[in-house]
């Protein structure tokens, strides 16, 4: 029975905090915004990868050749 209360009280506690997290506030950043720079970010560091392994690329075959 100890446990069961227990449970409980850890429950009430994380509902008592859930609640007072809540906010009304509209966010302050726009998500749309947001999610662009971070597209925009990754497609910069595909571009940089694609040409270190065009370097790569290139560096074996000319050890190859040789």
């Amino acid at each position: 029975m100890k446990k069961v209360l227990f449970v409980f009280a850890i429950a009430a506690a994380f509902a008592a905090c859930n609640d007072s997290a809540t906010s009304t506030e509209a966010p302050k950043t726009d998500t749309a915004t947001t999610v662009e720079a971070k597209v925009d970010t990754m497609a910069a560091k595909v571009d940089t990868m694609a040409a270190k392994v065009d370097t790569m690329a290139k560096k074996v075959d000319s050890v190859i050749k040789k």
